[in-house]
């Protein structure tokens, strides 16, 4: 069995049947249409109703790995020199209510993130209720030249939510979904509100971390630098050797450095 779907494992097909009823009760139309995706989720079972929303049920197994990557995550930081920051959740459904919430935040500010609908518990399941987008790319989808041109304003987003007061936590290429051009931030994860600086500085290191492979170091840089300040491009690099080591991260981690030196001499 593929270690990503053991990890994220199965849910029962009667607990699944209580979801979609509980679904169509909350749906204005008499009848709901489910679709069960194959995605690449590790702490969720994703599906789409109608073509309207974007449904994720997240079970205790779920909120189990998560908590067991939260603690890895938290070890990695500390071997980069700063406590943990990574936050916790109590289970599944605050799982889920975190991610509405967090979702609600970046579209407050005026980020681009789908539309917030609702989140709810089935027996100890937890459902998340999100605008379903038909059309779009992760930013792994697109070809260079392309995300040359996404680049700035992945960049000018992620500034846009830390000086907010606000941190991702997850940022990956999976996580950033390009909708008609533009940027859109998915799945943030919890970080304590005392570690907010690292967490981020760490978002900043992992964004260079996507597009390096794309753009090459020197490019990457550059364009970091000229939306955040050399001392915020310091910080992130105290972050690239952990970033390194996360398997959906593959890029040059050296060459980063020695580029956001360059910047800062």
């Amino acid at each position: 069995m593929p270690l990503r779907n053991w990890v994220r494992g199965t849910v029962p097909w009667d607990e699944l049947e209580k979801v979609g009823r509980e679904l169509a009760r909350r749906s204005p139309d008499d009848e709901v249409r489910i679709e069960f995706l194959e995605a690449d989720n590790w702490l969720s079972t994703p599906l789409v109703v109608d073509d309207r929303w974007f449904v994720k049920i997240i079970t205790p197994q779920n909120a189990l790995v998560h908590a067991l990557f939260t603690t890895g995550r938290n070890l990695g930081v500390f071997s980069s020199g700063t406590e943990g920051f990574f936050d916790r959740f109590d289970g599944p459904l605050q799982m889920a209510e975190h991610e509405l919430e967090a979702t609600r935040r970046m579209r407050d500010i005026g980020l681009n993130a789908p539309e917030p609908v609702e989140s709810f518990g089935v027996d100890d399941l937890g459902v998340l209720v999100l605008e379903y987008l038909p059309s779009f790319r992760t930013l792994d989808d697109v070809g260079p030249s392309e995300a040359t041109a996404l680049a700035e304003s992945l960049f000018q987003v992620l500034r846009e939510l830390h000086d907010h007061g606000l941190a991702h936590g997850d940022l990956r290429a999976e996580n950033v979904l390009v909708v008609d051009g533009e940027v859109y931030f998915i799945d943030a994860t919890s970080v304590r509100q005392e570690g907010l600086a690292g967490a981020r500085a760490y978002d900043l290191a992992c964004a260079m971390a996507v597009l390096t492979p794309m753009l090459h170091a020197r490019d990457t840089v550059r364009i970091a630098a000229s939306v955040y300040p050399t001392t915020d491009l310091l910080a992130a690099r105290e972050f690239l050797d952990f970033v390194k080591l996360r398997p959906d991260h593959d890029f040059d981690a050296a060459l980063v450095k020695g580029e956001i030196e360059k910047v800062a001499n």
